[in-house]
């Protein structure tokens, strides 16, 4: 396809035959032919997880090109099922709304960026529907296999250790250099916090081989029970979730804050830290001994506070004093 002659066209004047007929190169031969998918079934139990992501909202052309909206979307679906405990990722369907004058050459981009996931992550695009809308809307449905372990948010037990799997903060940092915030112009950044939080805010990489690595490192006698979440609407957030479906209370200490290296100090600072959000990482409540074994062989894994008896709620503690969750609000 010559993208010279292309990239001006819209989704209007292309039609609905063709548009279909140019995404059919992203899936396999004759899986959108028709209004089903059909895929293989397994012995095995599924994992399946929607997410939704508007235009102005989730993403917006001031920071994310359309590959990097394809690869966040597929990102950010993968990260729920590897925090449940994902073994195989089948596919993905996708429901596209997108106003008439629409860009095909948006769309396109779109669909480069999930297909450029799919090929880091497997599975292929299954099918999904399309129409026209006021804005960009894209709705992604994720289905895996569920592998031997069964993390889930009611999982959690007083006396687990809270663990993380890497470093908060770094999307909401990328997004702030984007957008230019003040608080960045005024504030010097380290050249290589910079570039890694540009590159987790636009291309987050939620880890099938930690979770791998996880269960291999599961102590013998150890039930297989992890209590967990991902952090995408933030650590805190993750936590809360966990602890009220569990019917907990947490402990957190302040001075175990999953911080990257050279993030800078001050309450601002940590508060994006604990509530910045898309972040995808692993919030685990493990029995001790597999979170020591956890921590000692997978070097991104951080101990940063435990899981005790109580009502729901979170607390630093040094003083124990209840933490803020300010997290995304989706209404």
């Amino acid at each position: 396809m010559d993208k010279s002659k292309t990239w001006q066209e819209t989704l209007d004047l292309l039609g609905e035959d063709e548009i279909l007929k140019r995404i059919s190169r992203y899936v396999p031969p004759g899986q959108i032919d028709d209004d089903t998918a059909q895929i293989k079934g397994s012995n095995k139990e599924l994992l399946i997880n929607t997410d939704v992501f508007v235009d102005g909202i989730h993403f917006s052309q001031e920071t994310t090109e359309p590959i990097d909206i394809g690869w966040r979307v597929v990102a950010a679906n993968v990260s729920d099922l590897i925090a449940s405990g994902l073994d195989e990722l089948i596919g993905i369907t996708v429901a596209l709304i997108t106003p008439p004058k629409t860009k095909w050459s948006w769309v396109e981009g779109v669909y480069e960026g999930m297909n450029a996931a799919l090929e880091n992550y497997g599975g292929i695009i299954l099918g999904g529907d399309c129409s026209k809308g006021d804005q960009k809307i894209l709705s992604v449905t994720a289905i895996g296999s569920l592998g031997k372990l069964r993390i889930h948010r009611s999982h959690a037990v007083p006396g687990d250790h809270l663990i993380v799997s890497g470093p908060h903060g770094l999307s909401r940092l990328g997004l702030a250099l984007l957008l230019k915030e003040p608080l960045i112009k005024e504030q010097q950044i380290n050249k290589v916090l910079k570039e890694q939080a540009m590159l987790a805010h636009k291309k987050p990489k939620p880890s099938v081989e930690i979770l791998r690595a996880l269960e291999e490192c599961k102590p013998k006698g150890i039930p297989w029970r992890a209590g967990g979440s991902d952090s995408s609407d933030g650590l805190i957030a993750a936590i809360e979730s966990i602890c009220n479906s569990s019917k907990c209370k947490a402990l957190i200490n302040k001075d175990f804050l999953p911080k990257a290296d050279y993030w800078p100090k001050g309450s601002h600072w940590d508060d994006w830290c604990i509530n910045g959000g898309e972040d995808f990482e692993m919030v685990l409540c493990l029995p001790p001994e597999w979170a020591f074994e956890c921590i000692k062989t997978i070097p991104c894994f951080k101990h940063i506070g435990k899981i005790e008896e109580g009502t729901p709620s979170i607390s630093w503690s040094d003083n124990h004093k209840k933490i803020e969750v300010n997290k995304y609000k989706h209404f």
